[in-house]
């Protein structure tokens, strides 16, 4: 039992070295988003098809929102054009996609977006910097 007990522990340190080196909740965000738009738009491709632009604005708009996540999770260095572009997905769904999710996935994709634009690489703090093993410290006594 202690083999998936390693296991496990191994798999939650990848996820929250995973998580906190990329935009993870604004990634997942545009991600709901998109499903929410998406799902609100579910017909039969016949009738998809027959309605034009209208009827596949749904699609095209949530499906960019999940595509734009998952950039952002798996190319955080593209964060700043996944998140201006999922915003704009966002926004544009509100009147190509039944305002927009009923307005649910829309708010989640401006916020995934706003929050995927937003996010930084974690920076090293001071007090890091100080106790680190290349940094020396200076003798006492030294020149004196």
């Amino acid at each position: 039992m202690g083999g998936v007990g390693r296991a496990i522990g191994a798999g939650r340190r990848w996820f929250a070295d995973f998580r906190r080196t990329r935009p993870f909740w604004g990634g997942l965000w545009m991600v709901l988003g998109g499903w929410a738009i998406m799902s609100l738009t579910f017909a039969p491709i016949a009738v998809v098809l027959g309605a034009g632009f209208g009827g596949i604005a749904g699609y095209l708009l949530g499906g960019g929102l999940v595509l734009f996540g998952l950039c952002a999770w798996f190319a955080p260095g593209a964060r700043h054009l996944a998140g201006v572009l999922g915003v704009l997905f966002a926004v544009a769904s509100l009147v190509g996609a039944n305002l927009g999710g009923f307005l649910v996935g829309m708010l989640l994709g401006i916020l995934g977006g706003s929050m995927t634009f937003g996010w930084g690489p974690k920076r090293v703090r001071e007090s890091e910097e100080d106790t680190a093993p290349d940094a020396v410290a200076p003798e006492a006594g030294v020149g004196a």
